[in-house]
């Protein structure tokens, strides 16, 4: 057995467990509130759909149902779609480091690609900074999220990837009426070489007449605009649906044989079920 493996089964857990915050964070907005439960266990299912990656002509889609866990505590948190520790805490700042979490993608789901290494799972890891701009209600916040990560693909062991920076600003709000919630984000991609080389790279024992050898340069990936919208069928059961857009057209790799449309709409629609909460309240 590789010594790589226990390493590989090590890291994986608090990326599943993220994957699961991930699927809950699409069902809540995230808005600090002194009224959460400390811990919440439930089911999360949710179908969805889109590119293999930005700028990619063949689509990926899947139906996940996994079992999700939350922790609100001071310094530990699985919550808001990311696992980890807390760093800092204020009223306007939060500094974390923690895991967040991507689906992969076959080389047979994406013409271009055929012939090429698969795109594995994908797990990030590195700090955040938040800023809470503006709280226009106690239900709302405007927010700008700072995640540098290092990415590794979980395939044949852990391997690292490169480096990602992806700045968000959003709007999030618990209750927009009749029991619905909404969260809206613009934001941008970035990656080193080594990450844009792994997405869009061809070295040249895989170019072909209809793929020619291309080196990435690190830079824009893409910007993207997304919106989710939640509401609150029982006290314990939440439907969601979002759709977000990407705008690639003038990333540093658009030029990729392997980057072939300038814009991409992913989507999905999911509910989670609520079976286990606590009843001492989480931090904010």
């Amino acid at each position: 057995m590789r010594p790589a493996l226990p390493l590989a089964a090590f890291l994986l857990y608090p990326v599943l467990l993220c994957c699961a915050s991930a699927a809950f964070s699409q069902a809540e907005p995230e808005v600090e509130g002194n009224n959460r439960p400390l811990w919440e266990a439930g089911v999360a299912g949710i179908g969805l759909g889109g590119p293999a990656y930005p700028g990619a002509a063949g689509n990926v889609n899947r139906t996940i149902v996994v079992p999700w866990f939350i922790y609100r505590g001071p310094i530990l948190r699985a919550d808001g779609g990311t696992v980890g520790a807390r760093v800092m805490k204020t009223e306007t700042l939060e500094f974390d480091i923690g895991f967040a979490a991507a689906l992969g993608a076959s080389s047979e789901d994406v013409a271009i690609r055929r012939g090429m290494p698969d795109l594995g799972f994908q797990f990030e890891f590195g700090p955040r900074a938040r800023i809470n701009l503006l709280r226009p209600t106690p239900d709302s916040v405007v927010r700008l999220d700072l995640p540098l990560r290092g990415v590794f693909e979980a395939k044949d062991g852990i391997n690292a990837r490169g480096v990602s920076f992806e700045p968000r600003l959003s709007y999030s709000d618990r209750d927009i009426g009749g029991g619905f919630g909404l969260t809206a984000t613009a934001g941008a991609v970035f990656g080193d070489r080594k990450y844009t080389e792994f997405l869009y790279g061809v070295p040249n024992a895989f170019a072909s007449a209809s793929r020619r050898a291309y080196q990435a340069k690190s830079g824009l990936i893409t910007t993207r605009l997304q919106f989710a919208l939640t509401r609150r069928i029982t006290p314990d059961i939440v439907v969601f649906g979002y759709a977000r857009q990407d705008f690639s057209g003038n990333s540093a790799n658009s030029d990729s044989p392997l980057h072939l449309k300038n814009g991409g709409t992913s989507f999905g629609l999911g509910a989670t079920w609520t079976i286990g909460k606590s009843s001492e309240k989480g931090a904010p």
